[in-house]
């Protein structure tokens, strides 16, 4: 038999990481600095653009994994 308060608490906590994430996504285009570091590739020609966000994604990236290794520390 599978451990049933085990699995209600995973479920919980990806339903509020799922919470979180929608909410970062919904507040993200309101950070004025997010998505315009320095470093980030932003190249237009004419009628023609391309944008990579190298530093941002970075910059999430180092967030994450702290937070993530905060959250799993045990």
């Amino acid at each position: 038999m599978t451990d049933v308060p085990s699995l209600g608490r995973t479920l919980l906590l990806v339903g509020l990481a799922l919470a979180a994430v929608g909410l970062l996504l919904t507040v993200a285009g309101r950070l004025p600095f997010l998505g315009r570091l320095p470093g980030d590739i932003a190249i237009q020609r004419g009628s023609w653009s391309f944008y990579f966000p190298v530093v941002t994604c970075l910059i999430i990236s180092v967030v994450l994994s702290l937070v993530l290794n905060l959250v799993t520390r045990r």
